[in-house]
């Protein structure tokens, strides 16, 4: 397939940022050539419809690239999660376009975690970060488990996006589990009394509303969603756990 075959010339080119770049863009060829009428190109289109990624989007791969290559190894799945992603959120011909002009800007220098995130602190609410912490877990973990190396690396780019630690535990808690892992979404101890569950919960609840992300970004608008639902499942594994009320 040609995925996989622009993945192995972008590494040999780019090592692992052109093998990430080189398998999304041959998956657009895929879908594209499967699609039907006759022979084209992921290029074409966009010259067509002047179709421009934004600095956002841009950075956002960025960061997605920087969690994927951090074990060491390129995993099928984790590039399929973020084309699956783009894709759905900006639609094919936009999403040809953040890859390609990702994969120019490659070329020319190497990816700063603390200058995007310089960047992003600057244009986007601390909710939404939050929330793109959420999404980069998401993708360490579509490969079905989260390495320490993967870790490392999203504890450092929460760092640069001035993430409090105990957000990043809470949300590092919703993809590792432990003994303990829905009072670490609450942000609370164990022995923390009912009333500081309560309290906690409350806090957490309106910290991680879906409302207080404001983005036009449709997929990290769903992404608050889900990281709402888990701290509602995380409350309510601690009320039956103790009989609360």
């Amino acid at each position: 397939m040609v995925k996989w075959f622009t993945a192995i010339l972008g590494y040999f080119i780019f090592r692992f940022p052109g093998a990430i770049v080189g398998f999304l863009l041959g998956s657009f060829i895929d879908n594209l050539n499967s699609s039907g009428g006759g022979p084209t190109t992921v290029f074409r289109d966009i010259g067509r419809q002047q179709v421009t990624p934004a600095d956002f989007e841009l950075n956002l791969l960025s960061l997605c690239s920087l969690v994927i290559k951090a074990d060491g190894t390129v995993s099928k799945s984790e590039m399929n999660y973020v084309q699956q992603y783009f894709v759905s959120t900006y639609g094919k011909e936009k999403a040809n376009a953040i890859f390609r002009t990702f994969n120019e800007i490659n070329k020319k220098r190497e990816i700063s975690a603390q200058r995007i995130c310089t960047f992003l602190n600057q244009r986007t609410r601390y909710e939404v970060r939050l929330q793109l912490l959420h999404f980069l877990f998401g993708i360490a973990q579509a490969d079905g488990a989260v390495s320490n190396a993967e870790i490392n690396r999203i504890q450092e780019i929460s760092g640069y996006l001035r993430v409090s630690f105990r957000d990043f535990e809470s949300i590092k808690a919703m993809f590792i589990k432990s003994a303990d892992t829905a009072y670490k979404i609450l942000e609370i101890e164990k022995s923390a009394s009912d009333d500081e569950v309560k309290k906690a919960y409350r806090a957490m609840a309106k910290k991680y509303h879906p409302d207080k992300v404001i983005t036009k970004d449709e997929a990290i608008k769903k992404g608050a969603e889900e990281k709402f639902k888990r701290v509602q499942k995380a409350y309510e594994t601690i009320q039956k756990e103790r009989g609360i009320v």
